[in-house]
């Protein structure tokens, strides 16, 4: 059958028609909790974080670079995406997590380069100015296979960069130098193909540990800093934690894990993280796929990576109760 045929054109309208079908049904449906929606320049946000002290979402770029999303006193929606960092430099490379460092007035944002994987990077940038503080280089396409993916940032102001790929822990000190690499063998299960996305989303515990997530396995684990780095596996009743992927502490003992599916769940611990129970799922827009969590005025909001519409794209922040 020719490609350009009225025939072929036909069949591939009535085919792509049952998707978007299902897509315009699950956007025009009433949403069940409360939903940020807010306009953008792209298609693709992997992470947004509540910026308290300013009123204001901290988006990430898949295109390179960060953006604010402010929330006003009075509120009319759709908001709107302003870009704050845009960097020439970063083109080719995509912005995925990031981590608010308000001690020190600044934000730190995972650069990686989502397709030809040339390097991987972490920046930070002063809230205020938005001056870059320092760039520090992870990984380059010559060293092994890598992928920076999400930071969290301790009470001294360390930085700690997971690789989903390789599954191993950049620590960048407060000042940007690259001090170490944390492996483990707990961060690499036996069998290959759940080695395909590794280490994702990672948070600090005010207590001087750190939890990450292995995705394809659902494994949480707790990395002990007041211990040498010791790695211990969280023991999980309702889990394992599949397909998680962005992590956000609600409390010191409730922990949020959004992911594909479900799009989050509820975690609770109170033994100081060495065994924990899903104890909540939310379901939202499947469609959009929830990437990342934040916690605004002590609720949760879940990034959704995908956004809709033409030409202004419209990304949703929803409200994921359990």
């Amino acid at each position: 059958m020719a490609p350009c045929s009225l025939r072929f054109l036909s069949l591939l309208f009535l085919f792509s028609a049952v998707p978007i079908g299902i897509i315009v049904t699950l956007e025009t449906a009433e949403p069940a909790t409360h939903v940020y929606h807010y306009h953008s320049s792209g298609w693709f946000r992997e992470c947004s974080k509540w910026d308290s002290r300013h009123r204001r979402f901290l988006v990430s770029l898949f295109e390179g670079g960060l953006a604010q999303v402010t929330v006003p006193e009075e509120l009319s929606q759709p908001l709107e995406e302003v870009t704050v960092v845009r960097e020439t430099h970063l083109a080719g490379n995509a912005s995925l997590g990031l981590a608010i460092d308000y001690p020190r007035n600044r934000v730190l944002l995972v650069h990686a380069d989502a397709i030809g994987n040339r390097y991987g990077a972490l920046a930070a940038y002063d809230l205020t100015s938005w001056r870059r503080l320092f760039f520090t280089q992870l990984a380059t396409s010559s060293d092994e296979k890598s992928f920076a993916d999400d930071v969290a940032v301790d009470a001294e102001g360390n930085a700690y960069v997971t690789d989903v790929k390789g599954s191993k822990i950049w620590k960048v000190g407060v000042e940007g130098k690259l001090l170490s690499v944390i492996r483990n063998p707990l961060f690499a299960p036996k069998e290959w193909y759940k080695n395909l996305v590794g280490l994702n989303g990672i948070v600090y515990h005010p207590d001087g540990f750190l939890i990450v997530i292995h995705t394809f396995s659902g494994n949480l684990l707790k990395i002990d800093l007041t211990k040498g780095e010791e790695v211990k596996a969280i023991k999980l009743k309702g889990g394992p934690l599949y397909f998680g992927d962005g992590l956000e502490l609600l409390s010191p003992t409730k922990l949020v894990v959004a992911g594909s599916y479900p799009s989050a769940r509820l975690v609770e611990s109170s033994d100081g993280w060495n065994t924990a129970s899903v104890v909540g799922t939310f379901s939202g827009p499947k469609h959009r796929l929830a990437t990342a969590a934040t916690v605004k005025d002590g609720k949760v909001y879940l990034n959704h990576l995908i956004g809709m519409g033409y030409p202004k794209k419209t990304h949703a922040l929803v409200e994921a109760v359990f």
